[in-house]
């Protein structure tokens, strides 16, 4: 294996070079779909024109928003993010520090998942947008759109990492008691690094999730700012071509937070061995 940061990076291009000249091909496809069906409301008058307007109008409004100010709040697009990236991450670390404890706990002891699975199958069901009305009012503007993300990114987190505790193989298990691993030595040598991958995947389900909640949450009020409440503000306004720039910022964002979690997941595999 190379330390060579650029080596790694050829070496992966060329490796995969067809998966991302498909993407690519999907990506222009996708946008002259678009461009095709503006032209067409356009050159039709059909009434919806303003609803769909051309990628190249989002795209310098996606630049524009960079750039100056919006007239209601007097923040750019770099302030609307790092609003919504506050609330993503304080979400994020809440659920993490108590879901993954008690989802090792629960995958762990049998009654520890009697106590706690009745209450989390009721509320798991229940949509995080449906708390938004009752959060907001109990734990104010700043710890209501937090809280929503940290529901919504706690369930993925806490079922995979029981998941995962459950799917240790039993040979492994055998192996480090033959070789007299403690309970201790068997949970941090066996059971966290088998559960790591099942983590990382309720991580990265769990952030998409928590990037739908926090654009809900600040959609249905002003919190200072966020990409949800810019989307809002503009549709209201029909500036819709700004609007959809502040979903393409949406699905950026969550693309980048997935990635870094997948870099993450990486890193800790080779720490602890797996790769």
């Amino acid at each position: 294996m190379t330390n060579d940061p650029l080596k790694a990076l050829n070496k992966k291009l060329k490796d995969n070079w067809t998966q991302y000249l498909l993407a690519v091909i999907s990506i222009a496809v996708f946008i002259a779909a678009w461009h095709l069906y503006a032209a067409y409301l356009h050159e039709n008058d059909s009434g919806y024109q303003g609803y769909i307007p051309y990628p190249l109008d989002v795209a310098e409004a996606l630049v524009d928003s960079f750039r100056y100010e919006d007239p209601n709040l007097g923040l750019t697009m770099f302030d609307h993010i790092a609003a919504s990236l506050e609330r993503i991450l304080l979400g994020f670390v809440i659920a993490i520090v108590i879901a993954v404890p008690l989802g090792l706990l629960m995958g762990t002891f049998r009654k520890a998942d009697a106590v706690g699975r009745p209450i989390v199958e009721l509320i798991r069901p229940i949509p995080p947008l449906a708390w938004i009305p009752i959060f907001i009012v109990v734990l104010g503007m700043l710890w209501g759109p937090v809280a929503i993300v940290a529901l919504g990114i706690f369930f993925p987190v806490l079922l995979n990492v029981m998941f995962g505790v459950r799917s240790v193989e039993p040979t492994l298990m055998d192996a480090a008691k033959t070789l007299g691993a403690n309970r201790s030595q068997m949970f941090l040598k066996v059971v966290l690094p088998f559960t790591t991958p099942y983590l990382m995947t309720g991580v990265k389900v769990g952030l998409g999730i928590g990037w739908m909640c926090i654009v809900a949450a600040e959609m249905v009020g002003n919190y200072g700012g966020g990409v949800g409440y810019f989307i809002k503000d503009t549709a209201d306004v029909g500036a819709f071509e700004y609007m959809y720039a502040g979903m393409i910022v949406i699905g950026l964002l969550g693309i980048l937070t997935t990635g870094v979690a997948g870099l993450i997941e990486g890193r800790l595999s080779r720490w602890m061995g797996m790769k």
